[in-house]
């Protein structure tokens, strides 16, 4: 009897704006059979610091986030700030 605990990243999407969404899946098990399954959703927005980040949503950062997708954010950013 051992119980097992596993987190995995089980969802990763790019918003219409560059917004990368992140869904973690924390499951625990014992000796084959799952006893709870828990989530934890996060985010990066483009231009962010990936320092940290695994490695399955850097290489989705890198493709998604271009030159003119960081440039798009930051200018709507912007727009709401003033």
């Amino acid at each position: 009897m051992s119980i097992i605990k596993q987190t995995t990243i089980d969802q990763i999407t790019v918003t219409e704006n560059g917004t990368i969404l992140i869904r973690e899946t924390t499951k625990l098990s014992e000796d084959g059979v799952e006893l709870s399954k828990s989530f934890h959703r996060s985010s990066i927005t483009p231009g962010a610091d990936l320092s940290g980040q695994p490695a399955n949503v850097v290489a989705i950062a890198t493709a998604a986030w271009t030159p003119e997708v960081i440039a798009a954010y930051a200018a709507a950013q912007e727009a709401i700030a003033v």
